[in-house]
């Protein structure tokens, strides 16, 4: 049985759920997990909110799901949330944990360029199990951040304050990004047994003839299958092989074509369409695209 998610709309309505003080700024707030009143095993299971939420957890005991099998430190954990996204509580520990959550309205963040720069976050899309674990150097750096925007919300406003609150979110968030880099590559073994998953994936659909059947692969299919998010799948594929997600299925498409196109003595329409295309024109677009030939110009090259 499917429950309405409790929604969230605003700063004062996440500090009304776990029961904090009133905040001293409407559209961003630090808050210690010191200051929760209740567990998140007393609060409704499945949340939505339309606000940001960048969260720093360690020595927690419920059972949360953060990782299937890899754990690169035991230290913190960070997780983000952007607005329209829905949480599903899983932690039923029997105390609360350390950390904080930065909470921000989007509002906020209105007018200045970090409204924008942030969604070019791929974090804020990642699944739980691809959280971010710190080093115990990097929780440092995380928790100075955090006290420092404690303090600077917490002080009297004047003409600077959003500033250098945005600054420091800012900063947060850079670090954020170099840490998950500092991620893939320690989890260079986990993520190249991807590659190697994905790479199988594609052949396997291209060779089982459902690509004949359903069409072209699409990054969320593949997703799926490899049981990580499409943005996650999308940054690592683009760290480790500077390629995105779309990138590695037209490569496997060119691949395939070249293959058929050198052995075979089917039409480029035949082609196009076993490898997916309703339409031949759009196959003759993207073979261009990628090799600066035709297919037919391709396939008289071995004539």
């Amino acid at each position: 049985m499917k429950h309405t998610p409790y929604h969230i709309r605003s700063i004062s309505a996440y500090h009304t759920l776990y029961q904090l003080a009133k905040p001293l700024h409407p559209l961003v707030s630090v808050i210690n997990y010191a200051d929760f009143k209740i567990l998140d095993a007393e609060v409704p299971d499945t949340i939505m909110y339309d606000i940001y939420s960048i969260n720093l957890k360690k020595n927690f005991d419920g059972k949360v799901k953060y990782g299937q099998q890899y754990y690169d430190f035991d230290e913190g954990v960070m997780t983000f949330y952007a607005p329209g996204q829905v949480l599903h509580i899983e932690n039923s520990g029997t105390r609360i944990p350390d950390g904080y959550s930065l909470i921000i309205h989007p509002d906020f963040l209105q007018g200045n360029s970090l409204g924008k720069k942030i969604h070019e976050y791929g974090f804020f899309s990642y699944a739980t199990n691809e959280a971010l674990h710190l080093s115990e150097r990097e929780e440092e750096i995380v928790e100075g951040i955090y006290e420092n925007l404690r303090h600077e919300i917490g002080s009297s406003t004047d003409v600077h304050t959003q500033d250098v609150v945005l600054s420091h979110i800012d900063l947060l968030l850079s670090y954020s990004n170099r840490f998950y880099n500092r991620q893939f590559i320690t989890r260079k073994t986990a993520n190249n047994t991807l590659l190697v998953q994905l790479e199988t994936l594609l052949n396997d659909y291209f060779e089982s003839g459902e690509i004949m059947k359903s069409g072209l692969p699409n990054v969320q299919y593949l997703a799926r299958q490899l049981n990580v998010s499409a943005s996650y799948l999308g940054d690592m594929l683009r760290y480790h092989t500077g390629m995105n997600t779309q990138q590695h299925i037209h490569n496997k498409i060119i691949e395939k074509a070249k293959e058929l196109l050198s052995t075979t003595n089917k039409s480029v329409a035949e082609i196009a369409y076993q490898i997916g295309f309703e339409h031949p024109q759009s196959f003759n677009k993207l073979f261009k695209s990628k090799t600066n030939q035709s297919p037919l110009q391709y396939r008289q090259s071995f004539s």
